[in-house]
């Protein structure tokens, strides 16, 4: 039993707020009344239950769906309209596969919705990002293996979601669109550097679900024009 693919393969476009990071009431509100398809609340490090209560609680106010990414078993918030586990690819330690998983799973798995709830295989690809130090992914991959990776995700675990993560830098849209090309079940989504309309877009073409996150705290008015670019893109034949 899984969350209705229809919910996530209708995003073309979403924010991604961090429970950590301090933004006002005036940007979240042009935020969840821009246009994007959904927010996903989400962060690597700092994020606990009470700052990930209280963004939950601010972003209510609107009718944008909203999902938890759950990166930490404390920061686990009932209220979400869907929920997202994260499941790191490409590191060497199971604790970030299934070890952490499975404990949280041992304590809450009576709990969870679980008709909204969906696994995210991760292939994080820039080394400087916190998510790679944090987890330890190996992000220097060659064309072989970025192909097992996506064969391991999309056609032996099955997992709904292949999130291509470059976090801090924009990535490679060439790589980015062969992976698409082999994906045959999985939702393409992708994050990492989009900073203008103009790297929206691209990222629109290669990949089915552009994320965008960073820039909303450095240049709100910047990434408020991803919304169109990507609504843009996605006009167009493929």
């Amino acid at each position: 039993m899984q969350v209705d693919a229809a919910i996530y393969n209708s995003w073309r476009h979403v924010f991604k707020l961090d429970p950590d990071r301090e933004l006002d009431d005036e940007a979240l509100d042009r935020i969840c009344t821009s246009g994007t398809d959904a927010v996903i609340v989400g962060g690597s490090s700092g994020v606990t239950f009470d700052n990930t209560v209280d963004l939950l609680s601010r972003i209510r106010r609107y009718e944008v769906p909203c999902a938890l990414e759950v990166s930490s078993e404390d920061a686990a918030v009932p209220g979400f309209d869907y929920y997202f586990i994260p499941l790191v690819l490409n590191t060497p330690h199971g604790e970030w596969i299934v070890g952490r998983q499975i404990e949280a799973l041992r304590k809450y798995g009576t709990f969870i919705p679980w008709k909204e709830t969906a696994a995210e295989g991760y292939l994080i690809l820039n080394a400087e990002a916190e998510a790679a130090r944090l987890t330890g992914a190996q992000t220097v991959l060659d064309a072989e293996s970025i192909t097992a990776h996506v064969y391991m995700a999309d056609r032996l675990m099955r997992l709904p979601i292949l999130y291509v993560e470059y976090s801090g830098i924009f990535g490679d849209m060439t790589l980015l669109k062969r992976v698409r090309g082999l994906l045959t079940g999985s939702r393409l989504f992708y994050g990492g550097g989009i900073d203008s309309a103009d790297k929206a877009r691209q990222a629109a073409e290669a990949a089915h679900t552009v994320i965008v996150g960073n820039v909303l705290y450095d240049r709100l008015d910047a990434a408020l024009e991803t919304v169109q670019a990507v609504r843009e893109a996605s006009s167009l034949p493929e």
